[in-house]
């Protein structure tokens, strides 16, 4: 079995949680055996596209020519687009129209959580759509005094300096004002954001907050390897305000990390975050701000432990063996239906 894993404008997405999507993919795929190829002119069993663009229309239009079977992983949905670009909520209606335009061209959907199946599922889309995590890489956040070493060096930490960290694009969307809001009520900590969104791309009062930001807030930009892996696995408390995810690979991230998380009670944490047993949930900057003094000063219970259980049933090979039997289910039904 060979399968395309198609993900059009790769260095645009590098960065973002679709590009670590393909790096997962491609290692779940490893991890079971699977061949996989990026390169949509070579000859392959199966292709899962990845993206909306129009090369995916292009592989789509060929694939169906050939006679071989599509899946669309569904990362994107209308309500995690509104509140991110300039003009994302004007055009977020006819971003839902080309979402089920796409999706409606697959054999069978596959997107991260319950939470975002029953969103696709309420589109009208009647294509099978199947739940499956976007997966993490176990290894990568191990902890590692070296890692550690180099992160508090990058950022001048003292012994004493207690630190809350987030990871995301600056959009409204992923709780950048809460945070920035719950930074100032929390002057004594510092709070860092790691990622990056290009600033004329951004609505003007996320701009501004970027630009006049509170003295304990830091911007470091889109940095990967041992810094932000350290962070991870040496800050006080990942906070994580978002109000809308597929997933969210940061929040797996940090629980690999053995990292306490305070999130913001939404859908698509639920069943697998549960409040105090791996994870803190809150609804507003006031329960944010004595959740994250809970967790920064040991004063609720450490919840670590369990937040890495919940990484590991999501692990790269975990993925894998549940690609490998959605991608042999889907080449079997394909071939049912040409004879």
């Amino acid at each position: 079995m060979k399968v395309l894993l198609y993900f059009e404008a790769e260095k645009l997405i590098s960065t973002s949680g679709i590009g670590r999507a393909l790096k997962h993919q491609m290692a779940a795929c490893a991890s079971s055996g699977i061949e996989t190829t990026t390169d949509p002119e070579e000859k392959v069993d199966l292709v899962h596209i990845n993206t909306l663009g129009p090369g995916s229309l292009n592989v789509i239009a060929k694939a169906r020519k050939e006679g071989i079977p599509i899946i669309y992983h569904a990362h994107s949905t209308e309500e995690d687009f509104r509140n991110s670009f300039v003009f994302s909520n004007t055009v977020a209606p006819a971003f839902k129209q080309h979402l089920i335009k796409m999706y409606s061209m697959a054999d069978y959907i596959l997107t991260p959580t319950p939470y975002s199946k029953k969103l696709l599922e309420g589109y009208g889309i009647t294509v099978p759509i199947e739940d499956i995590s976007n997966g993490i890489d176990l290894n990568r956040f191990e902890y590692n005094a070296e890692k550690v070493k180099a992160y508090r060096k990058y950022f001048s930490l003292n012994k004493d300096d207690k630190v809350v960290l987030s990871v995301g694009l600056y959009f409204e969307r992923k709780g950048i004002l809460d945070f920035i809001e719950v930074a100032k009520r929390l002057p004594d900590y510092k709070f860092i954001w790691f990622g990056y969104t290009p600033l004329y791309s951004i609505p003007k009062q996320i701009r501004e907050i970027i630009d006049e930001h509170p003295r304990n807030v830091y911007f470091p930009g889109y940095v990967k390897g041992p810094i932000i892996e350290g962070a991870y696995s040496d800050a006080n408390c990942f906070f994580f305000a978002s109000h809308e995810e597929t997933e969210g690979i940061v929040v797996l991230e940090a629980l690999a990390s053995r990292q306490n998380i305070v999130i913001r009670d939404i859908g698509v944490f639920e069943p697998w975050l549960k409040h105090g047993r791996n994870c803190y949930k809150g609804n507003n900057v006031d329960e944010f701000v004595e959740l994250v003094r809970g967790v920064v000063e040991k004063k609720l219970p450490d919840v670590s432990d369990e937040g890495r259980k919940t990484a590991e049933k999501r692990s790269i090979e975990h993925v894998g063996k549940q690609l490998k039997c959605i991608y042999e289910k889907v080449i079997e039904l394909n071939s049912s239906s040409v004879e």
